[in-house]
């Protein structure tokens, strides 16, 4: 049996993977401005949830998990749901821009090899260390000496944050051990990860912190469906014809992508030096991605949407 690698990525599935993933720093921005980050997170959770249990339900896939699978399921799903996402559409609110903010979670494959490396004593490599060097350097590029651009220290902080989050969320996978259903894995992660953003919300945000309630809906809408669902599809798919580690390859090319759709969508630009920095950081992330091993269970794949 050969091992699946990148030259077994389908095309179309690939482009349109790195589409939806990158289109996820704009809808996010967008959303957050018609409406309050908590809520938002909240209100997409909810129907991502219903929409992965009911095409889970509709294919009839087994879902393969006990008890101990299910909380462990749960537990991972508020880290990479929850505090990872909950953090960046705080960021988002505080003015950080699409662009860096696909830079931080391109930066979370190879952060977490590093991490593996340091608490769970997996060897790493050297170029994926430079690689990540590189890629730190190309972040510090394009954020520059001047932080207001990006909505301030506090909104680079925290996108930092949700960075470091979804790394250890993406280990927290292999703690999860058996391999439930991924659409089935999905319904769970967005239910239990629902309830906590709605309580914050309501909480800080009010019941219904809306200032433009169509803008709100189309993304939230879009949040959920694209986003979550059919991304996770997706991304499945890549890992099923190309393995892991082919699919986490792609992960690099999502900010330059990014940096076009924001500059259509949002109006964001970007100056010489930033651009240099974004050439940088992409040019040290994707040497360290595409040098990696392919990883037994496919754990190293940031499964989330």
């Amino acid at each position: 049996m050969t091992r699946p690698d990148a030259t077994r990525l389908p095309l179309v599935p690939a482009v349109a993977f790195v589409l939806v993933w990158s289109s996820g720093y704009i809808s996010g921005p967008a959303a957050v401005h018609a409406a309050a980050p908590f809520s938002v997170l909240g209100w997409r959770f909810v129907i991502a949830a219903v929409l992965a249990a009911g095409l889970a339900l509709l294919l009839r896939r087994p879902t393969r998990m006990d008890r101990g699978t299910l909380g462990r399921v749960a537990l991972v799903g508020l880290v990479m749901n929850g505090l990872m996402f909950g953090m960046m559409y705080v960021a988002f609110d505080l003015g950080l821009g699409a662009t860096l903010a696909s830079l931080f979670h391109a930066l979370s494959p190879v952060l977490t090899a590093v991490l593996a490396s340091v608490l769970l004593g997996e060897r790493i490599s050297a170029v994926q260390v430079g690689g990540f060097v590189v890629g730190v350097a190309g972040v510090l590029l394009v954020l520059g000496s001047d932080l207001g651009h990006a909505g301030g220290p506090v909104a680079v902080g925290i996108g930092c944050l949700s960075m470091l989050t979804l790394s250890l969320g993406t280990l927290g996978q292999r703690w999860i051990g058996a391999r439930p259903d991924l659409l089935w894995s999905a319904a769970v992660q967005f239910a239990v990860s629902a309830p906590p953003m709605l309580l914050l919300g309501w909480t800080t945000e009010g019941f219904w912190p809306v200032t433009d309630a169509p803008r709100a809906l189309v993304s939230v809408l879009f949040l959920a469906i694209v986003n979550s669902i059919i991304g996770l599809v997706l991304l499945s798919l890549l890992v099923l014809r190309g393995g892991s580690g082919a699919a986490a390859s792609l992960f690099f090319l999502s900010p330059p992508v990014t940096a076009v759709l924001a500059w259509l969508v949002l109006d964001e630009t970007l100056t010489p030096l930033q651009l240099v920095g974004l050439v940088v950081a992409v040019v040290g992330v994707g040497a360290a991605t595409r040098t990696r091993r392919v990883p037994p269970r496919g754990e190293d794949v940031p499964l989330t949407g």
